[in-house]
């Protein structure tokens, strides 16, 4: 039996524990404002020790905790540094492992799904977990043909956690939101629960993985490990060394960073149009940087990990999305007014003004109006600010526009996306790969009798 069922009353009170918490820091806060401390240094005091009993709550479970508290993680640019910085490190840790699970639990889940022979399929199985996420630990082993290889082994009853865990924490969405400026947690927490039962189906994600490791077979910037062995609650690939990416944002050189920033807008741009398909997890943890290339180049790879949840995207990324970018790069407000009426992120029953429209994107699309752009947690924090202050015209236009449901997965990897390459403070050229991989970006090339009209 796993320790994640047998420990769900403990999980549930220390989760259920997090809006007490909160409701008593707010007590305390009133308290020190009778005695005359200014609401701005209180605020900021309440805030700060709010955050850090989040993520040490988080930091302490696996399951939809953890898998919350990650994709939160990628935001913590958006936060003032005053609170982001005392706790940065738990984001980090939270990034990268949780508690193991115990060598019995492992060795009884590898019997089940893979025979009482299992050993015999290993030359060598370390016990010992090499990482652990929100729903499976990896160990390290030796296949029978030699490979190093990655098992992942899903903790049993991992899909009762995520669920109990998300419901509790939706239970107080509107407590959280103030953590995260801009970001509204409710949606987030939905979206994570719709995508339950896909991320705990090995079958798919193993499906995923070998179409990304086929297609990246031999590139010079991405690395994907090939799936080795599949079974309900085992996932084997090949083993994948490298230098995490959260170990870049701590201690990484600057070119490190910008490599891997470089690889890491590639990857997000290029991965749908080359599979078809969208690796929709975009932390830290997820990401290696490899030294060399294919023939020894002096350079560096980005290695990619967890195809657990994906969108899949038959025909690349919407050309909407490039057409919108380009076209408002060009001042055309009109157009782009019309073209986000048509794709509903301007509901019916709603009248915009193109130009507010157009202002309110223009800031968000900086780094598409220049060769190169520094990602920084003083952006990140001033884009938050921007659409997150009520007293602001972009706050007030920005809760009139929707987000249609077929591009909820889409907005929240390219802000993670975002979020982390600000986490890296790397320069990039992400136009470069706009122009390279975005369907729309660049007009399509006018046929002969077109042209004949234009240049006429």
């Amino acid at each position: 039996m796993s320790d994640l069922p047998r420990k769900a009353v403990t999980r549930t009170a220390k989760l259920a524990a997090l809006p007490l918490g909160i409701a008593g820091r707010a007590t305390w806060g009133f308290g020190k404002r009778i005695v005359g401390e200014s609401a701005e240094l209180v605020g900021r005091e309440l805030q700060q020790r709010t955050a850090e009993q989040l993520f040490k709550v988080l930091g302490e479970l696996k399951g939809g905790a953890m898998k919350f508290g990650q994709a939160l993680s990628v935001f913590e640019s958006a936060l003032p540094e005053e609170v982001a910085g005392p706790y940065r490190a738990a984001l980090t840790k939270l990034q990268e492992a949780a508690p193991p699970m115990p060598t019995r639990t492992v060795h009884a889940v590898l019997e089940e799904r893979l025979g009482e022979g299992w050993h015999e399929l290993f030359l060598e199985f370390e016990d010992k977990p090499a990482a652990a996420a929100s729903i499976g630990q990896v160990h390290r082993g030796v296949w029978h043909d030699g490979r190093e290889v990655a098992v992942k082994v899903q903790y049993p009853g991992a899909g009762e956690a995520l669920l109990s865990d998300l419901n509790q924490l939706s239970r107080f969405s509107r407590l959280l939101g103030p953590l995260i400026p801009g970001m509204d947690i409710k949606p987030l927490i939905a979206e994570l629960k719709d995508r339950v039962s896909e991320e705990l189906d090995y079958g798919l994600e193993a499906q995923a993985q070998q179409a990304h490791a086929e297609e990246f077979t031999d590139d010079p910037d991405v690395v994907v490990p090939q799936v080795v062995h599949q079974s309900d609650q085992v996932l084997v690939t090949e083993w994948m060394d490298g230098i995490p990416l959260s170990e870049i944002i701590s201690d990484g050189t600057q070119e490190q960073r910008d490599r891997a920033g470089q690889l890491l807008a590639r990857f997000l741009f290029s991965g749908p149009a080359r599979t078809g398909l969208l690796h929709a997890d975009p932390h830290p943890g997820n990401f290696r940087l490899l030294p060399g290339g294919p023939e020894g180049a002096d350079d560096w790879r980005l290695g990619v990990l967890d195809f657990g949840t994906v969108d899949r995207l038959p025909g690349g990324l919407p050309a909407t999305i490039g057409e919108s970018l380009r076209m408002t790069l060009d001042g055309e407000a009109e157009a782009v007014y019309e073209l986000l009426c048509a794709e509903g992120f301007v509901k019916e029953t709603i009248e915009l003004d193109p130009d507010a429209v157009m202002d309110y994107l223009l800031p968000i699309i900086e780094p598409a109006q220049v060769e190169e752009f520094t990602f920084t947690r003083g952006w990140m924090r001033n884009q938050a600010a921007r659409v997150a202050d009520p007293r602001s015209p972009a706050y007030q236009l920005g809760k009139q526009l929707n987000l249609p449901p077929s591009y909820l997965l889409i907005h929240r990897v390219t802000l993670s996306t975002i979020g982390v390459l600000c986490q890296l403070g790397a320069t990039v050229r992400l136009r470069e790969e706009l122009e390279e991989w975005l369907p729309g970006f660049v007009p399509e090339d006018p046929v002969d009798g077109e042209e004949a009209v234009a240049e006429a």
